[in-house]
């Protein structure tokens, strides 16, 4: 295997054991073995000790024995940096976006949203309808994870949107099955958030860095801590069963 080939394995694994540990399918706690982390992802035990190696320097696990670790009991605040970091770096390719954003990309940004928002209505609809959503819950998920990637584009500073990928807690998989399940538990989850993608492209427009940087600062914040959140969602699904169905919004999340 090149070193180039290894390198990028080790990546994935990295964001992989660490989006499990985000996420709490790794608790703290959880002994995990290199060969069984590697037959979980499926690659070999090489990029796992690297990546390994490397969460253990984040602080997010610790070795107990050669092939060995457990995850630590500080994992909270170990993802509670990364998120931070995360964040912040999205802050700052809104701030970079609403500088060096062409007219053209804006355009397509409102393109996207008007895709999005012409989702969301037939997804309502089924959901009224008691109708299966599952394709049309995905199709927007691939149209919002288009606008973040449009966004990011918009930044034209390749660099930081590279740091961005790294520092993310969730990797783009891990996010798109951890959003299905809150949405399965709660329709509802993440719609109170979806208006701050117009607010955004309105700051990009009018050049205003400031509004954009809070716009996704908020945004971002909001989304990671529902992501970070199964009891929030456990409590909506409960109190959504209790009332009455006329009172039951339809509604579905954003990424």
């Amino acid at each position: 295997m090149s070193t180039a080939a290894s390198e990028t394995l080790a990546d994935r694994a990295y964001a992989r054991i660490r989006t499990a540990i985000a996420a709490g399918k790794l608790a703290p706690g959880d002994k995990v073995t290199e060969r069984g982390l590697a037959e979980r992802l499926e690659i070999s035990a090489t990029p796992v000790r690297e990546a390994l190696r490397r969460l253990e320097l984040d602080g997010l696990i610790e070795r107990t024995g050669p092939r060995t670790v457990t995850v630590a009991a500080i994992r909270d605040a170990a993802i509670d940096d990364l998120a931070e970091v995360e964040v912040g770096l999205r802050g700052l390719v809104a701030r970079f976006a609403a500088r060096h954003a062409t007219p053209d990309q804006l355009d397509n940004l409102d393109a996207i949203l008007d895709e999005a928002d012409d989702l969301l209505i037939l997804l309502k609809q089924r959901q009224q309808k008691g109708q299966p959503t599952d394709r049309h819950l995905g199709a927007f998920l691939d149209t919002m994870q288009r606008f973040n990637d449009a966004v990011n584009s918009c930044a034209h500073n390749p660099v930081l949107i590279r740091m961005l990928e790294q520092s993310r807690v969730f990797i783009n998989p891990e996010r798109r099955e951890l959003l299905l399940e809150r949405v399965a538990a709660d329709d509802t989850f993440g719609l109170d958030r979806y208006a701050s993608h117009r607010a955004l492209v309105r700051a990009l427009r009018a050049g205003d860095s400031a509004t954009a940087e809070r716009v996704v600062l908020e945004d971002a914040q909001g989304g990671l801590a529902q992501l970070r959140s199964p009891s929030r969602t456990a409590t909506a699904a409960a109190a959504a069963a209790a009332a009455p169905a006329a009172a039951q919004p339809a509604g579905t999340v954003h990424g």
